[in-house]
C-alpha cells in the first residue's frame, strides 16, 4: 500500500473520530460544570435547586433546528424532582422560558404550590406565558431588575383565545360559521379555566382575595398582547411578592447554557475599560 495514501486514510479517520467525540465530551464537561454550580447553590441556600432553562433561539442538531418550550416531559421531570425533595426543604426553581404547553405548566405550578416548605422562583431574564404561571406558584418571585414575566392568557394554536371570543361581538351570529363558533366556545372555556387556575394558585400561596382576583383578571383574560412584558415594577403594582435579590451564582449558571455556535450579534469585553494615567487601575499586561 502507498504509505502516503495510508497516512491520509488514517488522518481522515482520526479527524472523523475527533469531530464525532469532541462535541460529546464538550457537552459532558458542560453538564458537570452545571451540576457542580447547582450543588454549590444548594449548599449555600440550604435548598433543592431545580432548573428549567429553555433557549428561545434555535439550536443546530445534525443540520436541523429546534426550539425549546415547556413540554410534558419537562413536567414529568420537575414533578419527580419535587417528589424527591424533603417536605421541609425549600425549593429554588430557576426558570428561563418563553412558555409552552399549558397542561405541563399547570402541573408544575400546582406541584410547587403544594410543596410544604418555602418555594422561590428565580427569573434571571424572562419567564413568559406558562413560565409566569409557574412563577405565580411561588412564595416569593426573585427577578433580575430588568427581567420580565408575561400574560398567561390561553392561545388556541397561533390565535389568542380572548380575540376569538370577541368575534361574536363584532359580527352577526348568522355570519359566523360553525367552526368559528366551536373556537369561540373553546376559547371562553379556556379563559375561564386559566382565570380560575391563577386565582386558585394565588389564594393557596396566601394572597388576599382582592389581589388574586386582580392578577387573574390582568394576566389571564387577554387584556394585553401575549408578549407584553410584566416588569418588576408592574408585578409589584399587581400585588405580587417580588424581590430583585438574584444570587450571583444564578448568573454564572446561565453562562453555562451557551447560545448556539456561530456569529454573535452582541459582543462586549467583560473587564471594564480603565482610563490611562492611573497606574493602580491599569490592567495587567
Amino acid at each position: 500500500m502507498d504509505p502516503y495514501g495510508f497516512f491520509i486514510s488514517q488522518l481522515f479517520w482520526l479527524i472523523f473520530l475527533f469531530l464525532l467525540i469532541f462535541p460529546m465530551l464538550k457537552a459532558q464537561t458542560l453538564e458537570w460544570s452545571r451540576e457542580r454550580l447547582i450543588r454549590a447553590i444548594e449548599e449555600k441556600r440550604k435548598s433543592r435547586v431545580i432548573t428549567m432553562i429553555h433557549r428561545q433561539e434555535t439550536r443546530s442538531l445534525l443540520g436541523f433546528f429546534m426550539m425549546r418550550f415547556i413540554t410534558i416531559e419537562d413536567s414529568e421531570q420537575v414533578l419527580r424532582a419535587i417528589r424527591l425533595t424533603p417536605k421541609d426543604m425549600p425549593i429554588d426553581f430557576i426558570i428561563h422560558t418563553p412558555g409552552g404547553l399549558a397542561l405541563a405548566a399547570t402541573q408544575i405550578a400546582k406541584a410547587l404550590a403544594d410543596h410544604e416548605a418555602q418555594v422561590r422562583v428565580i427569573v434571571p431574564h424572562y419567564a413568559m406565558s406558562g413560565g409566569t404561571l409557574i412563577a405565580l406558584a411561588a412564595d416569593e418571585i426573585i427577578m433580575d431588575k430588568h427581567a420580565v414575566l408575561g400574560p398567561v392568557d390561553p392561545q388556541l394554536g397561533q390565535e389568542p383565545a380572548a380575540s376569538l371570543v370577541k368575534i361574536k361581538d363584532l359580527k352577526d351570529a348568522n355570519e359566523i360559521d360553525d367552526a368559528t363558533w366551536v373556537k369561540i366556545d373553546v376559547s371562553e372555556k379556556a379563559l375561564n379555566q386559566m382565570r380560575e387556575n391563577v386565582k386558585s394558585l394565588l389564594l393557596q400561596k396566601g394572597y388576599s382575595e382582592d389581589v388574586a382576583e386582580k392578577v387573574a383578571q390582568e394576566l389571564a383574560l387577554g387584556k394585553y398582547t401575549h408578549d407584553y412584558p410584566i416588569t418588576v415594577e408592574k408585578a409589584k403594582e399587581l400585588g405580587l411578592r417580588v424581590s430583585t435579590d438574584v444570587p450571583e451564582e444564578v448568573y454564572a449558571l446561565m453562562d453555562l447554557y451557551p447560545q448556539p455556535s456561530g456569529p454573535q450579534s452582541v459582543q462586549y469585553i467583560p473587564v471594564p475599560y480603565q482610563r490611562p494615567g492611573n497606574s493602580a487601575n491599569h490592567p495587567v499586561k
